[in-house]
């Protein structure tokens, strides 16, 4: 159940395939948040410029502009540096989750995962207190 302050929050999507995509999609749309698609990092810098979600979610392994990329621009930009950020991969080794969270991702979920687990930390990110912009 969607509680009342999480009520059409935003959700950036960003992956290359896109089966993932529609699914993450899918998923997030059926627990109740309007979501928005990327298919790369510079699409999903194009979409920031012009909407402010509520949540980042990215997968790291892309061509272009990868996850690690586009969340180092996400935080150094004025604008979004607070934009709450989960990284998703296929990655798993602790040095490279070790890295997503040293560039400031909020959390890192590794593929496969479950569903409820997903949506739980989207849930946690998207109604945490804000974090100041200092």
């Amino acid at each position: 159940m969607v509680k009342k302050n999480e009520m059409n929050a935003r959700i950036l999507v960003v992956d290359d395939e896109a089966d993932s995509r529609l699914l993450l999609r899918m998923m997030l749309v059926h627990a109740g948040y309007d979501v928005t698609l990327a298919a790369d990092g510079e699409e999903a810098l194009e979409s920031l410029a012009e909407t402010s979600p509520d949540l980042l979610l990215s997968d790291v392994m892309m061509a272009g502009l990868d996850g690690l990329a586009l969340l180092w621009r996400v935080r150094t930009d004025p604008k979004t540096r607070t934009l709450p950020v989960i990284l998703l991969t296929a990655k798993s080794a602790t040095d490279e989750v070790a890295e997503g969270l040293r560039l400031g991702a909020d959390d890192y979920l590794t593929k496969p995962f479950r569903i409820e687990e997903l949506l739980v930390r989207v849930r946690a990110k998207i109604t945490r207190p804000p974090v100041p912009d200092t």
